[in-house]
């Protein structure tokens, strides 16, 4: 029998009333914080020598948990924003045991005071409209998985959907009369409608006239008729990715993920001009701030922002260094 108090009851307490219960949390976060304690307490007890259930809250103090996100980075190779994110859920429980147990306020106060890691933000990578072309001419569509494929990346590309959000789409999900769009249910369990294309539309509409296998509502099937899964989707990415690389070779210095195809949609949007909060409301950002990112990466408009700022006298164009032998004599 469980007592008030024990690690056990606190973290089922905090998945069942808290996260699904008070909060509604979306199915991704409470996935992604269960990965989290699944990996902190299979550390906890090879470190402890007990099973999970039998741990004590006290247990899992501060110094246990910076051991843990310390073996992650070593063991994982993960990132210090991956490490950043389990760090979040963690925390997010011991905000929770702060009401619960008061008396642990000690110990709860060390674990939340464990700094995030500062990481690099790096520019995002996007494809270029000749790289999209090579990538949606990849599959093969005498095949059923490369009509499927071909419609999934035209979609993913012409949307900028998250992964997570076209691979939940169902058939009911994609309106195609007047006013063509497809909804779907984002972060933070927002629902959004985003138009398509004449071209989207043509698609789609000879891939939903294709029988579903084994009856499947996805909209994306996998072969035996249930949603992909992220590794799934990564899998045919590259395998398509490979393929473009023949007719498009700048293909082969970019790493393609299922975002990268987000990203590229949303740099076409600020490329034709199209205001900042308009592709935020597009891609189902939180805040226009969120959009910054692809104002930092388009080297494109900070050219042409150059050119504007250009002295009177100056000669149009681009930097070009001078000749080297002219400046190490001018060094001397």
């Amino acid at each position: 029998m469980k007592t008030q108090g024990t690690l056990a009851v606190l973290l089922e307490r905090f998945f069942i009333q808290r996260l699904m219960s008070q909060l509604q949390a979306s199915p991704h976060t409470i996935s992604s914080y269960r990965d989290t304690f699944r990996l902190l307490l299979r550390f906890a007890q090879q470190r402890l020598h007990k099973p999970p259930s039998q741990l004590a809250f006290a247990e899992i103090d501060a110094p246990l948990i910076a051991a843990f996100l310390d073996e992650l980075e070593k063991s994982r190779n993960i990132t210090a924003r991956s490490r950043n994110l389990r760090l979040t859920a963690i925390r997010s429980f011991f905000h929770y045991a702060a009401y619960e147990e008061p008396s642990q306020s000690s110990q709860i106060q060390r674990v939340l005071t464990i700094p995030a890691k500062r990481h690099t933000r790096r520019l995002v990578h996007f494809l270029d409209r000749p790289e999209i072309d090579a990538l949606l001419a990849a599959p093969d569509q005498q095949t059923w998985f490369g009509r499927r494929d071909h419609a999934l990346l035209l979609l993913a590309v012409q949307t900028g959907l998250r992964l997570s959000e076209f691979t939940g789409l169902k058939r009911q999900d994609v309106s195609l009369g007047i006013g063509a769009h497809v909804r779907c249910v984002g972060k933070g369990r927002k629902e959004r409608s985003t138009p398509l294309t004449k071209t989207t539309v043509a698609i789609l509409k000879a891939w939903l006239h294709e029988p579903a296998r084994h009856n499947a509502q996805e909209l994306f099937p996998s072969a035996s008729g249930g949603r992909l899964s992220p590794d799934s989707v990564a899998d045919l990415l590259a395998k398509h990715v490979a393929i473009a690389c023949q007719a498009c070779p700048s293909l082969r210095k970019k790493h393609v993920t299922p975002h990268v195809l987000r990203h590229s949609m949303a740099m076409e949007l600020l490329q034709a001009g199209v205001d900042r909060a308009v592709i935020a409301l597009w891609l189902g950002h939180e805040s226009v701030e969120t959009t910054q990112i692809y104002l930092d990466a388009n080297l494109a408009l900070k050219e042409e922002i150059l050119a504007k700022i250009m002295p009177p006298e100056g000669k149009p164009g681009r930097y070009r260094a001078g000749d080297d032998l002219l400046e190490f004599l001018n060094t001397l």
